[in-house]
């Protein structure tokens, strides 16, 4: 049984990094017979893998998009990369991806091996993060023990600064991680004041979590994000961004990813333009982004993202003389 899984683990691997495969030729990268393979690629059918089968003496496999998204397997190397792009990503100024760039963090520093982990740490103690709209840095590390202690209801243990300076050690039964005006906050329950408190994660130091397992408490607001709103000044609401392109849609795609909608919006004359929509809570990283693309371009909304391409322009024309 040991030897199946391996090789079905293996067969998985091998379809997840190529387009298709002749079955003789994958049958020998297995080191199994074509009928043994068949049994193997039933059994990834069997969990929810479409593998897609050609017949035929030249046929082979490979495989499709689903309607979800299986479990990945994923080699070192590969590990290593998405680990250091979700951290990356959860310093982003897209709002919505920082939240989920930690979730998924979290769940992949947990089975990651020591080594990797160490090979995590120290491209991240090499690397300088580019960060819009200027928030403070916040530890990639911390960010994981912190979201992993809200995933496992475990008490959680730090020291803290306040805003006036004084320094304390904090015992907190953590909730949730909120990412709010460019600045991530753990709301929870602190044990020392026996109230519920939010805490800046820049001002957080050494969390770790204690092993101690809690029953979740009901949090006296709407959601975490409501609660942390309630108890802060001046921050930054988020910005709907609505821009249309004089570009194609595909070209636009290229340049800004998927951290926005983008929708073809071609003119009557026959001219290839597209709509540009995403949600932030920094206006720099959209303009940087249409900036990117070499493409006029026409903001819709906010009116204020309007006025910093003006600032910008003006700028840049003094800036060349």
């Amino acid at each position: 049984m040991a030897n199946t899984s391996s090789r079905t683990l293996r067969l998985l691997s091998l379809l997840q990094t190529h387009r298709y495969w002749p079955g003789s030729e994958l049958a020998d990268r297995l080191g199994v017979s074509v009928r043994t393979l068949r049994r193997d690629v039933d059994r990834l059918r069997e969990l929810g893998y479409p593998v897609e089968a050609q017949r035929g003496v030249d046929g082979g496999y490979q495989l499709a998009a689903g309607a979800a998204l299986p479990p990945l397997v994923v080699d070192d190397e590969e590990a290593v990369a998405l680990a250091v792009g979700l951290q990356a990503a959860a310093q982003g100024g897209v709002a919505g991806i920082a939240e989920s760039s930690v979730r998924a963090l979290a769940k992949i520093v947990q089975v990651m091996p020591p080594k990797l982990r160490r090979r995590v740490e120290t491209l991240r103690a090499v690397t300088e993060p580019v960060s819009f709209g200027g928030g403070p840095a916040v530890d990639p590390a911390a960010l994981t023990v912190v979201a992993q202690a809200c995933r496992d209801a475990e008490r959680l243990e730090f020291g803290y600064t306040a805003a006036d300076g004084a320094r304390t050690q904090r015992l907190a039964e953590p909730h949730r991680l909120v990412a709010l005006g460019r600045r991530w906050y753990l709301v929870a329950y602190d044990l020392h004041r026996h109230d519920w408190r939010s805490f800046r994660l820049d001002r957080l130091t050494e969390p770790h979590r204690t092993g101690a397992r809690f029953r979740p408490r009901e949090l006296p607001a709407e959601d975490a994000a409501t609660f942390v709103r309630a108890g802060m000044r001046n921050i930054p609401a988020a910005y709907t961004v609505d821009v249309l392109v004089h570009a194609p849609a595909d070209r636009v795609r290229g340049h800004i990813g998927r951290w926005a909608e983008i929708t073809p919006a071609d003119g009557e004359d026959g001219s290839q333009r597209c709509v540009m929509r995403m949600t932030v809570d920094s206006l720099d990283w959209p303009l940087f982004a249409l900036g990117g693309v070499g493409a006029d371009f026409e903001v819709r909304n906010p009116p204020e993202l309007a006025e910093l391409a003006r600032e910008w322009g003006e700028r840049f024309t003094r800036a060349a003389g």
